[in-house]
């Protein structure tokens, strides 16, 4: 989020935050939005932990169409998106993932790079589909992968990308969608 902010402030995006909406309720990403002065909510997963139910993506939809938003970009969000939510806002959502997809979907992109011994990984945003990682990537870019990296280091480095690559994927996909983004 901080990044498309950035992008934003700095004008080389042309966006505006219509609403941040987390899981977590304690989620950092609250205060820092309210720190630049976006409304916030909580996404009511009704006491799952993992799923996202009909009825909490019921109303997240109704959420955001509420306040006008024409895409919705994910981050850290780690529930299936599926329908009503992706019927309401069809390929309008975006997500990133650390690595270069297809490869390496799931939880823990950059330890899944390592484990493999690949010497090149990356960051991808793509549209949301109900698969896990598995919608058709918009941007992607490329990470070396050091003979000393940690999982630590590496996702350090794919992080920087991905505050890179994601505002550049929302100017694609407004662009494609002649949309204000």
């Amino acid at each position: 989020m901080q990044a498309i902010v950035d992008a934003i402030a700095a004008g080389t995006l042309d966006a505006e935050i219509a609403l941040v909406l987390t899981d977590v309720p304690d989620a950092g990403i609250l205060a820092r939005a309210e720190k630049h002065g976006l409304p916030t909510g909580i996404i009511d997963c009704h006491g799952f932990r993992t799923r996202f139910p009909k009825e909490a993506q019921q109303e997240t939809a109704a959420r955001l169409k509420a306040v006008g938003c024409e895409i919705i970009c994910l981050a850290g969000f780690m529930r299936l998106v599926k329908a009503p939510l992706l019927e309401a806002f069809p390929d309008r959502i975006l997500n990133i993932h650390p690595s270069l997809l297809p490869a390496f979907p799931g939880v823990a992109a950059w330890k899944q790079a390592l484990d493999a011994g690949v010497t090149e990984t990356g960051c991808t945003v793509h549209l949301v589909d109900a698969g896990m990682d598995t919608g058709p990537a918009i941007a992607q870019a490329r990470v070396p992968v050091m003979p000393d990296d940690t999982p630590e280091s590496l996702h350090a480095r794919i992080q920087i990308e991905e505050h890179r690559l994601y505002p550049e994927a929302i100017r694609i996909l407004a662009a494609r969608l002649q949309v204000k983004a």
